[in-house]
């Protein structure tokens, strides 16, 4: 089914007449920024708590983050919502004991039915993404959940992850996204996704397996200049032996009582002190050793509290909502907001967002295609439920930024060489016209969206005076409806943010 997106900007306001108290072309660039991209709700929601009270509820842990009834109902009914992780590995396992013992002749089959219902689980992962992304009140909660989800990237092709990407979101990542940034390094340390995908369930006692261990540090908390050197990567490898996963309830068998103390086990995650190297360890200048787990939330612990990562993780977040090259000055009043509050994200967001550096960027920083996808679609569903998101998911394939999708666990740039050529604005513009042209929601609007121009709405008013001239003389130039909707939704302004 194709996306409907331009009907959708017709009725994209639930209101009758202009707004009562009109926003600025500022107030405009600074919704699309704090948010994926401004719809009539946020507006609305904006006018009546003034731009200090709307930020403190958007970064206040407890957001407000109700889904429309509709598409919490979509929601529910998908397999990753009905079955708890565990649920769905005991049955996969099942099923692959069940395959191995059929006749050579219908195993193929049963692969490829298995294979589908894996691969069905991925796209569900994706999709309630999206649909939370598009349709939820708590923007800042949104667009830190994808933040995260990229910073502590996993690819859904490498073994089991593809059925544990939906859990990974939902426990490792989503619960700590406004809180202490600690705690959702353990919590990925923990997940049987990371654990996968970066090998540490390999890691144990004379098998030394590094790769978790390099890019906790590289990647996850101090930064590849963040001070740390090989041997650091090697003593901490051997600290994160034993941290594993288990998908039985039986106990680790032949356990020497002396070890019986060291062993814990918490869902599907478990150390076994049995595959731990208890050893004397020297990491980051400090003594390291004999205290099984404990040595894992001590080292964890170091990394948070890091002066490095507090500039790391600070950098980060400037490049993502500032700018390629964000102000040093921002990155240091963040870094210091970050170890003084231990970590806390919604506190360095404060920071980030009050500076002035935040407001003289507005309108400038590219968007990559997560959000290009999502603010149109806000723009132009606004109140509707979308209930077919397939071409959504494949725009974000064809625009090099499928979800979970990054081979490397660096995840996706976000800096404008990544994501502007003339190639990826020549597909924007065919993913424009389709949008144009395309059914998502349950309502087909599609023949309205071609025959009327969104400027007849009063989101478009909203957005007319943040609009270059350049981009109001192309719109002049449009020989139809559906051309000049698809001119807009194209149009540098929702390139950039």
């Amino acid at each position: 089914m194709k996306l409907n997106l331009i009907a959708v900007l017709l009725i994209v306001f639930h209101w009758s007449g202009a707004l009562s108290t009109p926003l600025s072309g500022e107030d405009v660039k600074w919704l699309n920024r704090i948010t994926y991209g401004i719809n009539s709700q946020t507006v609305e929601s904006y006018q009546k708590q003034g731009r200090k009270s709307y930020l403190d509820a958007q970064l206040n842990s407890g957001v407000d983050d109700k889904l429309p009834a509709t598409v919490s109902d979509m929601i529910s009914k998908l397999v990753i919502e009905q079955k708890p992780v565990e649920v769905i590995v005991g049955d996969l396992k099942q099923e692959e004991q069940r395959i191995r013992k059929l006749p050579v002749k219908e195993k193929s089959k049963a692969q490829k039915a298995r294979n589908r219902f894996m691969n069905s689980l991925v796209k569900e992962s994706i999709q309630r993404h999206l649909l939370r992304a598009v349709h939820s009140p708590a923007q800042v909660k949104e667009q830190m959940t994808w933040f995260w989800l990229n910073h502590f990237s996993i690819f859904r092709a490498k073994g089991a992850v593809r059925y544990l990407l939906a859990d990974y979101e939902t426990s490792a990542i989503r619960p700590h996204v406004l809180g202490k940034f600690r705690d959702m390094v353990m919590a990925t340390l923990r997940h049987p996704a990371m654990l996968v995908y970066l090998d540490n369930s390999h890691n144990a006692v004379g098998k030394i397996n590094e790769n978790y261990a390099r890019e906790l540090m590289e990647l996850h908390t101090l930064g590849i200049d963040g001070g740390y050197s090989q041997q650091d990567v090697q003593e901490l490898a051997r600290i994160l032996t034993g941290a594993g996963i288990s998908w039985t309830d039986k106990p680790v068998k032949h356990l020497d009582k002396k070890l019986e103390r060291y062993y814990l086990r918490d869902g599907s995650f478990v150390f076994n002190p049995k595959r731990h190297d208890f050893g004397e360890k020297q990491f980051l200048g400090k003594k390291i050793g004999g205290d099984g787990f404990g040595e894992i939330e001590q080292v964890v612990d170091m990394l948070a509290r890091h002066p490095s990562t507090a500039r790391f993780i600070s950098h980060k977040l400037a490049v993502y909502f500032v700018s390629d090259i964000p102000p040093p000055a921002l990155v240091e009043r963040m870094a210091k907001t970050f170890q003084s509050s231990d970590g806390d994200i919604a506190a360095t967001l404060h920071t980030l967002f009050e500076s002035e550096e935040f407001v003289a960027s507005l309108g400038k920083k590219i968007s990559d295609p997560m959000h290009y996808i999502v603010a149109a679609l806000r723009f132009a569903y606004d109140g509707q439920s979308i209930a077919e998101l397939s071409p959504a998911i494949d725009w974000l394939d064809k625009l090099g930024e499928p979800l979970y999708g990054h081979l490397t666990p660096d995840g996706y740039g976000m800096t404008e060489k990544d994501w502007i050529s003339s190639g990826q604005l020549t597909k924007r513009f065919e993913i424009a016209k389709q949008i144009v042209n395309s059914k998502l929601s349950s309502a087909d609007k599609t023949a309205i969206l071609k025959a009327q121009k969104l400027s007849d709405k009063p989101l478009y008013q909203t957005i007319e005076p943040i609009l270059s001239a350049q981009t109001k003389a192309a719109l002049a130039k449009a020989a139809s409806a559906e051309e000049w909707n698809s001119f807009l939704l194209s149009a540098p302004e929702f390139i950039y943010r």
